[in-house]
């Protein structure tokens, strides 16, 4: 879901997406489970006439202009505390209704997700609790207003367990620090992105690097006890369809960790990844070396296939970081980029380059060979952290934008083995790969198509 709480999840025991009835149900006569400045209860929600219109309008708001929260409707209560399931509507119908209401008398339309948890016991079937989550940002009510208010303006926030009304200048401060989260989130990959040049040790050679930063920050704690348990869970990351471990050598760095699959000052690592404490992350792969010639013409040789892969197990294991150990939440920016050489430094520019051209080709009759060889290509995208750090189509559609845009570097209109709908091309997987590429995507709901 686009907003998570470690707060919330904490208390409902689990995330917005899979909390069950029961979980939530639980919830009753808890005082911790209080409205608050990011939880509110309602017993229904219709939204069908002008006040109740305005009053949904002005709910979402108030998360959005605050630090987004969760209404969770079906649940009465008293002084704020959860007194009593009460059960409402979970029809998709509402569901649109209320997602129609808001784009309508919001502005910009508040970004929130639904999710329909229903009463599982068959006889109350088509109701429920219904968890509306709202992530943070910016946003006016333009519903008419049905009571007098001096506030022309009508931004309301949340405050505690009610809502109080943005002041003039209260608005100008939240657009501009929307604006420079923007160019923060920008600023923040280009700085991870050049430390992690800094530290990689097998320059002149090529590589596949990818950098993300999310939305809105997380923190990891860091201590021994963490390090302990961040140390054994990286120690059994693998890539996506590889059984063997990717990382053998985790250390501690400057509010990152930092891992790697050799030893740390030699020559023998191929990959180095750096995973930082506010959720931001990078990956670099040294690209496996294959030789083939064009024209009489010696070049290394990336095959797409192997691209895709390694940059689809870079952006999950970056998002899993970003998600589970920092609590990061809502979109990731993230840029992958193929280097013929990367230099000692970022503002060095001299580069022990690899002797032969980079280009990327199947080396087969599956695709028109290259029609010229690149020394840098890159892709930049914008995704929703949940969905990279999930094995699924969404995934896979991210992984499919950044690689369309590295190969059309070196000519090819896009990369043949991944889909801008989320899917696999069984013909764009070379024979070494394309039985656990099926077997992988048949097992996380990713549809393969024969063309």
């Amino acid at each position: 879901m686009l907003y998570r709480s470690r707060r919330l999840e904490a208390l409902f025991g689990g995330p917005l997406g899979s909390v069950s009835y029961a979980e939530l149900a639980a919830l009753v006569d808890n005082p911790e489970a209080a409205e608050a400045e990011d939880q509110d209860y309602k017993r229904e929600l219709t939204a069908d006439d002008d006040k109740k219109r305005e009053e949904f309008a002005k709910d979402l708001a108030a998360f959005a202009n605050h630090i987004g929260g969760v209404l969770i409707v079906g649940m009465a209560e008293a002084r704020g505390i959860p007194s009593k399931v009460m059960d409402t509507d979970v029809s998709d119908q509402l569901r649109r209704h209320l997602q129609q209401v808001a784009a309508a008398n919001t502005a910009p339309p508040v970004r929130f997700d639904m999710r329909a948890v229903p009463n599982p016991r068959p006889e109350v079937s088509g109701r429920g609790l219904l968890l509306i989550a709202v992530p943070r940002s910016p946003h006016a009510v333009t519903a008419p207003p049905t009571t007098p208010t001096q506030k022309a303006l009508r931004y309301p926030r949340r405050a505690a367990s009610r809502t109080d009304w943005l002041s003039e200048t209260d608005v100008a401060t939240a657009y501009h620090r929307r604006f420079a989260a923007g160019a923060d989130r920008s600023a923040r990959l280009d700085t991870v992105e050049r430390e992690l040049l800094s530290a990689l040790l097998l320059d002149g050679y090529p590589h596949l690097i990818v950098a993300l930063t999310p939305e809105i920050p997380g923190e990891m704690v860091m201590n021994s006890e963490s390090f302990d348990r961040y140390r054994t869970e990286l120690q059994g990351v693998s890539l996506l369809i590889q059984e063997e471990d990717a990382f053998t050598t985790i250390r501690v760095g400057s509010r990152r960790l930092i891992a790697t699959d050799g030893h740390p000052d030699g020559m023998l690592h191929h990959s180095h990844c750096e995973l930082h404490r506010d959720g931001s992350g990078t990956f670099a792969q040294r690209v496996p070396l294959r030789f083939m010639d064009i024209d009489y013409e010696r070049s290394t040789w990336l095959p797409p296939d192997l691209m895709v892969w390694l940059l689809m197990s870079a952006l999950n294991i970056l998002a899993l970081h970003a998600r589970d150990r920092t609590g990061a939440t809502g979109t990731a920016l993230i840029r992958a980029a193929l280097v013929q050489s990367p230099p000692r430094q970022p503002d060095d520019p001299s580069r022990r380059a690899f002797p032969f051209p980079l280009i990327v080709d199947y080396g087969v009759d599956e695709v028109p060979l290259s029609t010229q060889s690149c020394t840098y290509a890159d892709g930049e995208a914008v995704a929703l952290l949940d969905d990279l750090a999930i094995e699924g189509p969404a995934l896979v559609q991210a992984t499919s934008q950044l690689a369309d845009e590295i190969v059309q570097a070196s000519g090819i209109a896009e990369a043949l083995p991944v889909t801008s709908a989320g899917e696999l091309r069984q013909a764009g997987w070379g024979v070494s790969l394309r039985y656990a590429m099926t077997k992988w995507a048949r097992a996380h709901g990713i549809n393969v198509v024969s063309a």
